[in-house]
């Protein structure tokens, strides 16, 4: 399916860094991990915890929806979606800027 490029332009993409990787009780994939963003902290849940440790999560810059309606996910108030690529057995590489940017740097 194509989109226009004014659609994917309404894509808010931005490099935030992971601050805190904690597991969600209950769920074998889930993490809720706390993002800053630049001018703000945001919460995600994101189902990576198969692949990553939270340790390898800490610290890590990754790319951000930024700009997706919070969505509730384990009673968890998900603020955003970070991007991964997932390969065909279901393994998940999370994407990251290949060099330190600013957090909030907005991705082109």
């Amino acid at each position: 399916m194509e989109i226009a490029f004014d659609e994917f332009m309404k894509l808010e993409l931005q490099v935030g860094t992971v601050v805190l990787a904690e597991r969600v009780p209950g769920a074998d994939k889930l993490y809720k991990l706390s993002v800053d963003m630049g001018s703000e902290k945001r919460t995600l849940v994101a189902g990576v915890a198969q692949q990553y440790s939270p340790e390898e999560l800490v610290g890590r810059q990754i790319v951000v929806v930024a700009n997706l309606a919070p969505r509730a996910l384990r009673g968890i108030i998900s603020q955003g979606m970070l991007l991964a690529a997932e390969g065909e057995s279901g393994a998940v590489s999370i994407l990251s800027p290949d060099k330190k940017v600013q957090n909030g740097s907005r991705v082109r």
